[in-house]
C-alpha cells in the first residue's frame, strides 16, 4: 500500500503536542514571575501601620479645635507611602526582582525615593502617638522626651548623619558579595530592605524638618550631592564591561536580556529616574531658600513636647 502523506491538520496537531510542554512551562514561569508576595510579616506590619494611623488621625481631627492639625493632604501622603511599600514588597515587583537586577533596582527606588518621602510627609510619629488613649500617650511622651531617646534621635536626624547613613547603605549593599547574599538568603534580603528604608526615612525626615533659609540652602547641597553619588554608582553599573552579579545568570535570558544588559538597565534606572527625584527635590528646596518665609505651616500637636 502506498504511504499516505500526513494531512496538514495532523501536522498541526503533532506540532502542538511537541511545543505544548514548553509553552506550559513558560506559562507557569510567567505566572510565578507575576505572583504576589504573601509574606505575613510584611502584610501584618503594613496593616498595623494603617490601623494606627487611622485611629490617630481620627482622634487628631476630633481634637482639631485644640490645635491638633494634620491635613488631609498629609494623610493622603501617608496612604500613598503605604501603597508604595505594598507595591515594592508585595507586588510582582518583588518576585521579578529575584530574576532581574533591573527590577530589583526598581524595588529599591520605590522604597527610598517614593515610599520613604511620602511616609515622612504624612508625619506618622505624631499620628501614631494619638492612636493611644491619654494615659498611654503620657507614658509615651515621658519615654520619648527622655535624654536616652532624644539624643540618639537628634544625632540620627542631623542632615549630615542622615545623608551619610543613606549613602553608606546604598554603596555597601551594592558590593557583589553583599548583594548576592541578599538574593541567596531571605533573612539577609529583609535586612537589606530595612537598611535601605530606615536610612531613607531618616534622610527625608532630616531634610523636610529644615526651616531656616540657611538650612534650606544646606538641603540643596545634600540633595544634589545625593544625586551625584547615586548617579556615579548608576554609571559604574551601566558602563561596566563585566556583570557584577552572576547570581542572576539564567534568569535574565527568559526576558530576552543578557546578564550585562540587565545590569546596564538597572544602572540606568538608578542613574536617571533616581537622579531626577533628587534634582527636583533640590530645586524645590532652592525655591524655598530664596523665596519668602512661610510661617503658617500647621504643626500637629503630639503631646510629646518637642516632636521627635
Amino acid at each position: 500500500m502506498p504511504i499516505k502523506r500526513p494531512s496538514s491538520t495532523l501536522l498541526v496537531m503533532i506540532g502542538i503536542a511537541a511545543i505544548a510542554p514548553a509553552a506550559f512551562a513558560h506559562a507557569t514561569d510567567a505566572a510565578r514571575s507575576f505572583a504576589w508576595n504573601a509574606d505575613p510579616w510584611i502584610i501584618a506590619s503594613l496593616t498595623a501601620a494603617a490601623l494606627l494611623y487611622a485611629c490617630g488621625i481620627r482622634r487628631l481631627w476630633r481634637n482639631a479645635h485644640r490645635g491638633a492639625g494634620i491635613s488631609r493632604r498629609q494623610a493622603g501622603y501617608f496612604a500613598a507611602g503605604l501603597a508604595m511599600l505594598a507595591v515594592a514588597l508585595l507586588s510582582p515587583v518583588d518576585t521579578l526582582g529575584t530574576q532581574l537586577f533591573s527590577m530589583h533596582m526598581v524595588q529599591h527606588e520605590l522604597l527610598m525615593l517614593a515610599a520613604a518621602p511620602l511616609l515622612v510627609l504624612g508625619n506618622p510619629l505624631a499620628v501614631f502617638v494619638w492612636a493611644f488613649p491619654p494615659a498611654a500617650r503620657k507614658r509615651i511622651a515621658h519615654l520619648a522626651n527622655a535624654r536616652a531617646v532624644q539624643q540618639p534621635w537628634r544625632a540620627l536626624t542631623q542632615p549630615l548623619a542622615a545623608w551619610s547613613l543613606h549613602a553608606f547603605a546604598l554603596w555597601a549593599w551594592h558590593f557583589p558579595r553583599l548583594f548576592q547574599a541578599g538574593l541567596a538568603d531571605g533573612a539577609v534580603h529583609a535586612v537589606q530592605h530595612a537598611s535601605f528604608l530606615i536610612p531613607a526615612l531618616l534622610f527625608w525626615s532630616a531634610l523636610t524638618g529644615l526651616q531656616s533659609r540657611l538650612r534650606h540652602g544646606a538641603a540643596v547641597l545634600y540633595l544634589l550631592s545625593s544625586a551625584i553619588h547615586t548617579g556615579v554608582l548608576g554609571a559604574l553599573l551601566t558602563f561596566s564591561p563585566h556583570a557584577w552579579y552572576p547570581a542572576y545568570s539564567g534568569g535574565t535570558e527568559v526576558w530576552g536580556l543578557t546578564l550585562l544588559e540587565d545590569q546596564q538597565l538597572g544602572g540606568l534606572i538608578m542613574w536617571v529616574p533616581a537622579g531626577f527625584v533628587f534634582v527636583f527635590a533640590g530645586l524645590m528646596a532652592a525655591a524655598k531658600a530664596i523665596g519668602p518665609d512661610n510661617h503658617d505651616t500647621p504643626q500637629a500637636a503630639t503631646g510629646l513636647g518637642r516632636q521627635p
